[in-house]
């Protein structure tokens, strides 16, 4: 068998850690990093609680805090799998095998989501028994005509 003729040199090896003194400089920068995205996205948490108490909350404020939120969770999701996890160390086919499904299963979850609410929507507005089904009647309006119970005079 010839190996000059194969897919990949003979030369060719996979390094993940080249040093560790440099791997534990990384995982320390990406620590203090997660925690810096994460007192920030508390901060906006707290934006967002005082905008919601206040007298006029504005709604486009508070999804554009949102939408930071979002961000800056998915920027913590990918320190977190590429260095902790070590899917940054990994040749672009490894990665691709993981990345692919998990996208394919989040557009399965708001897929799902979606379809449901149209369901929900379509069967309040067009369904008229639905309402008067599932409405419940008043509770307890028998109790609400009796006299209060009044205390005995041993207690």
């Amino acid at each position: 068998m010839d190996h000059q003729h194969s897919s990949m040199p003979a030369d060719v090896t996979f390094q993940h850690h080249t040093d560790d003194k440099e791997f534990r400089k990384r995982v320390k920068k990406t620590t203090i990093l997660l925690s810096v995205i994460t007192v920030i996205e508390l901060a906006i948490g707290l934006i967002i609680y005082n905008i919601h108490k206040g007298e006029n909350p504005s709604e486009l404020l508070v999804l554009m805090f949102k939408g930071v939120v979002c961000i800056l969770t998915l920027a913590k999701a990918y320190y977190i799998v590429s260095v902790f996890m070590h899917l940054g160390d990994e040749i672009r086919n490894m990665i691709m095998t993981i990345v692919v499904p998990l996208m394919l299963f989040i557009w399965f979850i708001i897929a799902f989501l979606v379809d449901g609410n149209s369901y929900k929507t379509l069967r309040n507005n067009y369904d008229p028994y639905f309402k008067e089904s599932t409405t419940p009647k008043e509770h307890h309006a028998p109790d609400a005509k009796k006299a209060p119970v009044e205390k005995s005079e041993k207690q």
